[in-house]
């Protein structure tokens, strides 16, 4: 046996040895300690299935949220309301459980609707805003008690047994917070979870893969707030009590600590967080009052100098820390050819140029950056856009792939128009490309990188993948990927992170990402940017097989050497106008060109 599977065997012992550790822990726990320490654990188990949703929905996706309290308060009130209602219903607060799903996931369509459109700081002010919002209304609500709030809820009810015992409540809290934390897992483990990751920095690169950001985000935000809602159901049956203490804007903040705290990249960071941030506070709360010798909310100000002291030191939290001492999985090499393969894209069979660039304009302001551009694609051909810096040809690029739409004029493809047309709807139509400067994922790897060109030829949604039931169209979008990181000359970097490539090799992975969406048009803006003498070369003679498999390629390049010897025809611009069309020989002859590039001899 080799030393790497040997290692590898090691690995997966010390890890099945933490995991039957930590399951021995919780199921004896409960039993043994003390009442004051399970009810610590039932709350930070609360707590972790909040936080959870925040690691997806801030952490992950960028989406800053201080309103998840709200939510909790929906799941913990529409059980106490309904349980106390119709308390000689034994089921009912299983069927609260739907109910305050359905309303939760209303509610939170809505608000993300009006506030998921927001960006940079109104983001976060909004979630505040309604989240005070929701708090007094709980709070007003004479039918949910008002301040006073509701009691007499019955306790949950499970096999016919009654879980009036917190100790026995515990497993319950524990089985569905780890139920959570593998869901989660699954999700971010996937093809919507490799377009969850793009959203948080990467929003523009994920939509030219076919990924529709806004709706993302939604399904984003309406799973944490769902999530929430859950621990809210619990919350209510465990305590049998509810007000809108714990729903306010304070209690939110703790929640974001928490999945901060803890790791806001990470599931199990969730777990952390909320396991250090309720365990300090409690701490705080009884020691302060003794060393200062007198009461009050002073635990409030040790714990916020405490949370800026270790976001200091760590800012991604405590967990990558910790997991730097955990036994790590190594991840397996995926073969090219391991998996059957994607089902490939219609590709349609429209006469006429595959794409079509009629008097395209656009403007900023009263900046000009293209004006009046024509140009026709034929299919099967690589048509180089050339032209000194500033000419306007990356925004010509992403006036194509629908990244900027055009002031006026006409672009089709396949002799449907993209006029409107949002950059995922392009992406689906059959057009992938790379970008001037590299937009890459740095801390995934270079396979999920590359497995992300492939979303659009994938199905599985969010509920499939969560339960893991897409591993099938999983392998295959992988083993795409590895097809393509290999044609690139990447296989031996495959689970190397994207972020410790070289530039060239970055630009070789954009290459592979845009060919594993195996697109009928591949825009390649400066693609030979950083790469070596012998790199181009190997470059140019993939183009070229490509161009002989069927593949049209629009090219923008500075290196007109690599560009001369690759292309069949070649457009200059030149502040924005088209100054020449024709074969590179007539463009190399043509003295407008030379003047433009090289300035004229007086």
């Amino acid at each position: 046996m080799s030393d790497d599977a040997r290692s590898a065997r090691v690995a997966i012992a010390m890890r099945w040895t933490v995991a039957a550790a930590g399951a021995a822990f919780l199921l004896a726990v409960p039993l043994l300690v003390p009442q004051f320490w399970v009810t610590l654990l039932n709350y930070i188990g609360l707590y972790s299935i909040v936080a959870l949703g925040l690691v997806l929905l801030t952490g992950v996706a960028g989406q800053t949220s201080f309103g998840q309290a709200a939510f909790v308060g929906i799941g913990a009130y529409v059980t106490a309301y309904l349980s106390t209602r119709y308390e000689s219903v034994a089921w009912m607060p299983w069927l609260n459980l739907v109910l305050g799903l359905v309303l939760t996931a209303l509610v939170s369509l809505f608000l993300g609707f009006i506030t998921l459109r927001m960006r940079g700081h109104y983001l976060p002010l909004a979630t505040i805003a309604w989240g005070i919002s929701l708090y007094f209304t709980f709070g007003n609500l004479e039918i949910l008690g008002g301040h006073t709030g509701l009691g007499g809820i019955p306790p949950l009810s499970v096999a016919g047994a009654e879980l009036r015992d917190e100790r026995y409540f515990c497993y319950l809290i524990w089985a569905i917070a780890l139920a959570s934390l593998w869901t989660t897992r699954n999700l971010l483990d996937s093809r919507p979870g490799r377009a969850i990751r793009a959203l948080k920095s990467r929003l523009e690169m994920s939509e030219a893969f076919g990924v529709n950001a806004a709706r993302l985000k939604m399904v984003v935000f309406v799973y944490a707030a769902l999530l929430a809602c859950v621990s809210g159901w619990l919350y209510a049956h465990l305590q049998r009590f509810v007000n809108p203490t714990p729903f306010g804007l304070q209690q939110g903040i703790e929640y974001l600590f928490m999945a901060v705290v803890g790791g806001a990249g990470s599931v199990w960071g969730a777990v952390l967080g909320a396991a250090l941030v309720t365990l300090l506070k409690t701490q705080l709360q009884d020691w302060l009052p003794h060393l200062l010798g007198r009461s009050g909310n002073f635990e409030i100000v040790v714990f916020g100098v405490l949370i800026v002291l270790l976001l200091q030191r760590t800012r991604e939290g405590v967990w990558p820390w910790i997991a730097q001492i955990l036994p790590q999985r190594s991840p397996a090499h995926v073969s090219p050819g391991a998996s059957a393969s994607l089902p490939s894209p219609a590709q349609g069979t429209v006469a006429g140029p595959l794409l079509l660039v009629d008097h395209a304009r656009k403007e900023f302001g009263g900046l000009v950056a293209v004006s009046d551009l024509s140009f026709a694609i034929r299919r099967g051909e690589i048509l180089g856009l050339i032209g000194p810096n500033g000419a306007g040809k990356s925004t010509m690029f992403n006036m194509i792939s629908g990244a900027l739409p055009a002031t006026r004029g006409a672009i089709s493809f396949r002799g449907e128009s993209l006029t409107g047309r949002e950059a995922f709807e392009i992406a689906r139509l059959g057009i992938a490309r790379t970008f001037q400067h590299v937009r890459l994922i740095p801390g995934m790897s270079v396979l999920d990188n590359a497995a992300l060109g492939a979303y659009r030829r994938g199905r599985s949604g969010v509920l499939r993948a969560a339960l893991r039931l897409d591993r099938q169209e999983e392998a295959c979008i992988l083993g795409e990927a590895a097809r393509q990181i290999e044609l690139v000359g990447l296989s031996s970097k495959q689970q190397a992170p994207a972020a410790s490539l070289p530039l060239g090799q970055q630009r070789l992975l954009e290459i592979a990402r845009a060919l594993a969406a195996q697109p009928q048009l591949l825009l390649l803006d400066e693609p030979a940017a950083g790469l070596r003498y012998r790199e181009k070369q190997e470059l140019a003679t993939l183009l070229r097989a490509l161009r002989d498999q069927g593949m049209t390629i629009l090219l923008v390049e500075h290196d007109m050497d690599f560009v001369m010897g690759l292309t069949d025809r070649l457009v200059v611009m030149d502040f924005g106008e088209k100054l020449a069309e024709g074969l590179p020989a007539e463009i190399q002859a043509n003295p407008l060109v030379v003047e433009a590039y090289l300035g004229s001899i007086a």
